[in-house]
């Protein structure tokens, strides 16, 4: 009686583990995904796909997609967005976006490293945010927000040999919260930071990474479309409003008055909506509030250098872009457009010294009527004026690359603080 009892309490619960480690460890076909789920997945914009490997990687594999990395400003969608110009137009591409509020160098590298075969002679988008450029860097809280188990055993298992950026990448992760509460990995990247290989790690420690990435894996296979919500409603939506022929004067005045009708209740020409909700009832604290701001001197500057690495392994062709900060606003909070330029004037710098030379920096039209549709972010007019230096880059074909990387200099200390207004 007592054993049937605690059958019928425990039994369904030995069932539902048997169950879920069956699907974890019996070698079910869960490998292949549908290109519907590709055309989901590529404006979702969900941790689970940044930071899983199965769906992104298979998107761009195809050919079909390209990877657009970026932050926050690839969520701003308008009819002006790569994804609707892309769609509308019937382009032989279709972006993947491949970022999201907070996202910076740090984590797109290890997106990038986790593309690394797909990406091979390849072409990319990058936008480049000057708000990563802050003097401390990505902070902890928006690093581990998109930090990715998977990819970093995607990446140590990769390491049969170590270099300069391979040594500061684990130095680097070692500062957050995320890496060095777990023992564990933090004895592991110790050891890749002083220069061991993985081939070098004890057998048990491993042993023990190839089972969880193994794990990790299955995890992926299983549960990455779950949470996927798809902009591609959206994308429907504002393709519909856009005329059939493409043309630049024609839809750079729709731009003009979609973007005047949205800004209409304020003085910043800032969409209608993002400042009522995020800037109106603390306007008067945000005056003069941004005049001792520098993104000339940053440790990001050498966790960039890491993505530049990365392109540069799988020869990756990269269309860099440099957006401005909106004028009026600037003007209000005291941000030095001076500073902005030297920024800009930096950043460039270190991307066409190591033969990076598709750079568009938009850094001067920061008075443009609706190129921004808020404080920071393409808008309206600012996306298709990028569509024009994107669509060619993306359809065309380009020179050969030929990058000359110099980690030496831009992983040091003195470019991270470097401040000047000729960069040599």
């Amino acid at each position: 009686m007592l054993k049937k009892k605690l059958f019928t309490i425990f039994g369904p619960l030995v069932a539902a583990v048997i169950l879920v480690s069956a699907l974890f460890i019996l070698p079910i076909q869960t490998n292949h995904v549908r290109p519907e789920v590709w055309k989901k997945a590529s404006t979702a914009m969900s941790g689970n796909i940044l930071g899983g490997n199965m769906i992104k990687n298979q998107a761009i594999a195809s050919g079909e997609y390209v990877p657009f990395f970026g932050s926050s400003e690839l969520s701003r969608f308008s009819p002006f967005h790569p994804s609707v110009l892309a769609t509308k137009y019937h382009r032989n591409y279709r972006p993947f976006l491949l970022g999201a509020p907070g996202t910076q160098s740090l984590n797109q590298f290890a997106v990038a490293q986790s593309l690394r075969n797909e990406i091979t002679n390849g072409k990319a988008i990058f936008v480049i945010s000057p708000q990563w450029f802050v003097e401390k860097g990505v902070s902890d809280l928006e690093f581990n927000a998109y930090f990715s188990e998977l990819q970093l055993y995607d990446w140590l298992l990769s390491l049969h040999k170590t270099d300069q950026a391979t040594q500061f990448y684990a130095q680097r992760l070692l500062h957050f919260s995320r890496i060095n509460q777990n023992k564990k990995m933090s004895t592991i990247l110790t050891a890749i930071a002083n220069g061991k290989t993985i081939d070098e790690l004890p057998m048990a420690q491993l042993a023990t990474l190839k089972s969880n990435y193994q794990l990790l894996q299955r995890e992926d296979q299983l549960f990455s479309q779950i949470g996927m919500f798809t902009k591609n409603k959206k994308v429907n939506k504002f393709e519909k409003q856009l005329p059939e022929i493409y043309n630049y004067q024609q839809l750079d005045a729709l731009a003009y008055k979609i973007g005047e009708h949205r800004t209409k209740n304020n003085q910043f020409l800032i969409d209608n909506q993002f400042y009522q909700t995020r800037l109106q009832f603390g306007l008067k604290d945000l005056k003069n509030s941004q005049t001792t701001w520098s993104y000339c001197q940053s440790p990001e500057f050498a966790d960039f250098q890491l993505v530049l690495n990365q392109f540069a392994k799988s020869h990756t062709d990269v269309l860099f872009i440099i957006p401005p900060v909106n004028k009026r606003w600037s003007d209000y909070t005291g941000l030095s457009q001076e500073m902005l330029q030297n920024f800009a004037a930096k950043i460039k710098y270190q991307l066409t010294s190591q033969g990076f030379n598709q750079v568009v920096d938009f850094s001067k039209e920061d008075t443009v009527p609706y190129f921004m549709a808020d404080t920071i972010h393409l808008g309206w007019r600012g996306w298709l004026k990028a569509d024009a230096y994107i669509a060619p880059f993306l359809v065309n074909p380009q020179p050969k690359v030929n990058y000359q990387l110099n980690n030496e200099r831009f992983f040091s200390k003195q470019w991270q603080e470097q401040v000047s207004e000729v960069y040599h």
